[in-house]
């Protein structure tokens, strides 16, 4: 694969060698200064070489052009004061300004740009060159390569684990008198290969082990999207050290952390997810086939509170006075992409009365606590499995927590913490065991850009679902949940397949929804063509004002999947800023998933959707894992011509509108509470046409009341319009209470406002900006695309 990257382009790198090694643990470190807006520490790497996704055929050896010393001068710590071999002593007061200036020709070479080094001039390689393999290969020495951007990595050593206490059990000596490479490495790879039960045990040695001192410093050298680390002499993936510490810090610009200030006005920082997800966090290997653990150690000041995916409730240990250290862990190995850290003033919010349910969910044990029954053998690497222990598969509801700004108590209470048991109720009534064994919410700073986002054990939520009734914090807590399943217990091996995890929680967020409510069949039905019909109208304007290349969802087609043979490639479109306004990976997935349950039968697909949630939980999969799982558990007689291929042809590698789509819609007719919103359209627009003196016997028109989706299909019609009078735009707000309802139905309220130029209404336009989302770059987007104000305050991003 040809990975010259164009600076100019928008494609996404991930550079990190993974066929030939992968990390298996993460041990951080890592002290949170507020002052300074850096996170910093180290970070210790557990390796095993090889990929279980390396190609069958053909050698994973790449061809590349030797470098001489000359022209790629790697950087060598010179002899120097060390941070010390605990890494937990390392502040940011202590050691730092130290051990920065002892690397040999080190200079401070951040620039505006956040890079730590101009990647043409950093060791005289180009960037293609770093994806190459730098396996065994004639005389060179081998080249990790890691995800990382925006750091600044002081030192990197091999940690020698052999000098831990007790380690001698992983070896074959009872004393260890000579340690060498080989035997480091023996240790390393029988300790991430212990078998799941002993997880409790793997994670006190990896502890042990980052902890160790070091045993000679490595070469190593950052360009603009990766860190290259060498050991002179070393030749093979299989002879490098499986164990290495890294000493860094971040940048206050980096792009995988948000500095800001909560509601409270507090200072907090947040991982965000996108667009590069973590690797300005720490040097990483992100392709989604580096499935690894973690944990972490976090020291914050004592008024802070540290939130992490973790399979933990970790609560603060004191450390000395003003200090305090946080520590989570997960036992599931998981793409290094989803790990999220939240630091901040935040308050725990306890519901005012707590069910006996909820008490009972919470005496619950963890799954790696409770009894090792099996309930059935799973496809994935070992590790201590939820959906292998019997008492976790009976867990309806999860143990929970929420925090928030103190100031947004109230609004917890009353909007949230209610929903939360029957909204994991019904996701375990729908798909069965909850991936994982606990649940932390947060309430983040006004200037998240989304309205949510999902990683382990953690759910970042927008202070803008709190307003209104609890419908749209309903649906969005729904939306979130359902990423536990896909997205993060089953994750694309490919991440231009984003409708794998946006698809599925956009269609399941209605089906959650409606059983948390208690729904009636028919009412459900209602409500989700009501859905169906909003979404219909967001997808046209999606397809009318967007580049076709960015509608299709499989851009790579019959590559999808394939990396080069060092195991890195590029994510399509994946650093473009319009993709984060886009949706058509949430609504044409979400189409697609609608047209095969409707095709099979509700029942049917949902039993299906179960089966393949077993079969797949833990793993990475393709488009086609899934379709050809669905079509083997199709009866004969509802296939009608259905094949991964014509799949494949319709609705995943073309732009536009899918056929079996427009068909549907072209034929079917509007669901009742859709056809009540088309009378109300036209009592508005008899009521835009009156003139101001209307005669005394002329009957004043009577409006229905609405559902917050009927709200917003009535004002996505009324902004077709050309003209709305300020009499009636008045009506409308006095009619509705606008000002008053959730996110959603205010966005189009400020929209109508703006167009129709309505002053006396724009302290509410003031009021959006300021408290739903930091959206100046959305309306720049918005109006780009579209010429016009609609859909320009608003991105329902996960």
């Amino acid at each position: 694969m040809d990975l010259k990257l164009d600076p100019s382009r928008d494609d996404l790198p991930l550079m990190a060698n993974t066929n030939h090694i992968l990390v298996k643990h993460y041990v951080l470190d890592l002290n949170v200064d507020f002052e300074s807006q850096i996170i910093e520490g180290s970070i210790v790497l557990f390796f095993e070489s090889g990929n279980r996704f390396e190609k069958q055929s053909g050698s994973t050896k790449e061809t590349c052009q030797s470098e001489s010393s000359e022209a790629c001068r790697f950087r060598m710590p010179e002899p120097c004061h060390s941070p010390g071999t605990d890494t937990r002593t390392f502040s940011p007061k202590t050691g730092y300004n130290d051990f920065a200036i002892c690397v040999k020709g080190e200079k401070d070479t951040s620039g505006k740009d956040g890079n730590h080094d101009n990647p043409e001039q950093a060791c005289g390689i180009s960037s293609s060159t770093y994806c190459c393999d730098t396996g065994n290969h004639r005389n060179e020495e081998f080249l990790l390569v890691l995800d990382c951007c925006d750091l600044s990595v002081l030192k990197v050593e091999e940690v020698d684990v052999a000098a831990v206490p007790g380690i001698e059990k992983f070896t074959k000596s009872p004393k260890l008198t000579v340690v060498s490479e080989e035997l480091r490495n023996q240790i390393v790879h029988e300790l991430v290969t212990l078998p799941a039960d002993r997880w409790r045990e793997q994670l006190d040695y990896y502890a042990g082990c980052s902890q160790a001192p070091g045993c000679g410093d490595l070469l190593f050298d950052t360009d603009t999207w990766s860190l290259q680390i060498r050991k002179t002499g070393t030749q093979t993936a299989t002879d490098f050290p499986h164990a290495i510490r890294i000493w860094y810090s971040t940048k206050p610009q980096g792009r995988s952390v948000t500095w800001t200030s909560d509601q409270s006005g507090r200072p907090c920082v947040y991982t965000i997810g996108s667009p590069i997800n973590n690797r300005a966090l720490f040097p990483c290997q992100e392709p989604p086939v580096a499935m690894s653990t973690w944990q972490a150690t976090v020291r914050a000041a004592a008024s802070f509170v540290v939130l992490m995916s973790g399979e933990n409730s970790a609560k603060p240990t004191q450390l000395q006075e003003g200090c305090t250290s946080w520590h989570y862990y997960v036992t599931m190995p998981m793409p290094a992409s989803t790990f999220t850290i939240a630091v901040g003033s935040w308050t725990e919010m306890k519901p005012e009365l707590c069910s006996s349910k909820d008490l009972a969910a919470e005496r619950s044990l963890s799954p790696s606590e409770t009894d090792s029954r099996y309930v059935g053998i799973c496809g994935h690497v070992e590790y201590p499995c939820r959906f292998q222990n019997l008492s976790a598969t009976t867990q309806e509801i999860i143990p929970h927590r929420v925090f928030a700004p103190l100031c947004l108590q109230d609004a917890c209470q009353e909007t949230l913490l209610h929903l939360i048991p029957p909204c994991l109720s019904a996701a375990h009534s729908v798909l069965g065991t909850h991936p994982f064994s606990r649940l932390d919410i947060l309430i983040v700073p006004a200037n998240f850009p989304s309205l949510g986002m999902a990683s382990p054990h953690i759910i970042f939520l927008s202070q803008s679902v709190l307003t209104g009734t609890s419908h749209l914090c309903g649906t969005r807590l729904c939306h979130e949940i359902a990423h536990a399943w896909f997205g993060l217990a089953i994750g694309a091996r490919d991440w231009t397949e984003e409708w794998l995890s946006e698809g599925f929680a956009t269609h399941l967020e209605d089906v959650f929804w409606a059983a948390a409510q208690q729904l009636a069949p028919h009412e459900a039905q209602e409500q989700q063509e009501l859905k169906a019909c909003l979404r219909w109208l967001r997808l046209q304007d999606e397809v009318r004002n967007s580049p076709q290349e960015m509608q299709v969802l499989r851009p790579n087609k019959e590559k999808t999947g394939h990396v080069s043979d060092s195991g890195s490639s590029v994510i399509k479109h994946g650093l473009n800023p319009e993709k984060v306004f886009m949706q058509v990976h949430y609504l044409k997935g979400y189409f697609l998933l609608r047209f095969l349950a409707q095709r099979l039968g509700d029942e049917t697909y949902f039993a299906f959707l179960r089966k393949f949630v077993h079969t797949f939980h833990g793993q990475l999969i393709l488009s086609q894992d899934f379709l050809q799982l669905l079509l083997e558990n199709i009866p004969e007689e509802k296939r009608l011509g259905l094949s991964v291929e014509n799949i494949f042809r319709d609705w995943l590698e073309s732009s536009g509108i899918p056929q079996p789509l427009q068909r549907e819609r072209q034929a079917g007719a509007e669901c009742g509470l859709a056809r009540q919103v088309s009378a109300e359209v036209e009592k508005w627009i008899r009521v835009n046409r009156r003139p101001r003196k209307r005669k005394r016997r002329e009957a004043e028109e009577v409006f229905e009341k609405l559902l917050p989706d009927q709200l917003i299909l009535l004002l996505e019609h009324l902004l077709e319009q050309k003209t709305l009078t300020a009499r009636t735009l008045h009506s409308l707000e006095k009619t509705y209470h606008l000002p008053q309802q959730d996110a959603e139905v205010r966005h189009r309220w400020c929209e109508l406002i703006v167009k129709h130029k309505y002053t006396k209404a724009y302290k509410d336009v003031e009021r959006f900006l300021q408290e739903d989302q930091n959206v100046i770059h959305g309306i720049t987007a918005w109006n780009k695309r579209r010429g016009r104000t609609k859909g320009l305050l608003w991105s329902s991003r996960i």
